[in-house]
């Protein structure tokens, strides 16, 4: 059958989803997204993400690409985003739906993602923010979160800040270009970005920083904690409520071709 490839980038409010992916028991928002399409275009099937988002976690610049019958597509591009739109929930929305090369995948050809956290640090907590920050009422030092921040850049193991899963991932390796602190009044903005993540890994970061702004951590432990390998010596998972898949970047075509041409010829 002969079809067309499209990336959609997908913003959702997570709070009453089970994470993005299918789920065997409550809803993820993958499959609220597969039911708009397949009212639309009967032959869809799965859809593919660029990443997994837990319950709870919100999302921005989810990326996911879908297959669509040839036959089935009759519209412009430009309107495929509205009408998938017009049979999603409200908390979900596809914001743009582009085109894609035949050989384009959401997840294999990303090249990094950004996360950003927010923290509410007061004794009361912002109502309007309560399903997207976590409230930490006590001061923090948010220098001392600074210098410890600056300690995760890099290739890091960081199996110390990544919560275990019920498979085993082939590296826990990583690294990270961007561990930023942003103040803005009473709200603390943690902008995490990097090559990929681990299970939790962002939340464990925050919940480390937040540790160290109470002064619970040293910000020079930071170091050692990565060293230890073991998610006992970090510091807390911070709640999913906060954490937002920012962005996915992804090369340009000639990147990414060079890279495939230096894989190619690369020895062993």
């Amino acid at each position: 059958m002969d079809k067309l490839k499209f990336k959609l980038t997908i913003a959702y409010d997570g709070t009453n989803y089970a994470g993005w992916q299918v789920q065997k028991s409550g809803i993820g928002v993958q499959q609220r997204v597969e039911e708009a399409l397949a009212k639309l275009f009967p032959s869809v099937g799965r859809i593919h993400s660029s990443s997994r988002t837990d319950t709870g976690v919100h999302a921005l610049g989810m990326v996911a690409h879908v297959e669509i019958a040839r036959t089935e597509f009759r519209m412009t591009t430009d309107k495929l985003a509205l009408a998938i739109n017009a049979h999603l929930p409200e908390d979900i929305r596809v914001m743009s739906a582009q085109l894609a090369a035949p050989d384009f995948h959401a997840r294999f050809q990303a090249a990094g993602k950004q996360y950003r956290y927010q923290v509410w640090n007061h004794t009361a907590m912002n109502p309007l923010l309560r399903q997207q920050a976590w409230q930490v009422p006590r001061k923090l030092d948010v220098t001392a979160m600074r210098s410890a921040a600056k300690l995760f850049l890099g290739k890091h193991d960081f199996k110390s800040l990544a919560a275990s899963r019920n498979y085993e991932v082939d590296s826990t390796v990583r690294t990270l270009t961007r561990c930023d602190i942003k103040k803005s009044g009473l709200l603390l903005t943690f902008i995490i970005e990097g090559d990929g993540f681990l299970y939790k890994m962002c939340r464990g970061i925050v919940g480390t920083l937040v540790q160290v702004g109470q002064g619970k951590i040293a910000a020079g432990e930071i170091k050692q904690i990565l060293a230890t390998k073991d998610r006992r010596v970090a510091g807390m998972t911070a709640p999913a409520q906060g954490l937002v898949l920012w962005k996915v970047f992804y090369k340009s075509k000639a990147a990414a071709r060079k890279s495939k041409v230096e894989h190619e010829h690369s020895p062993g």
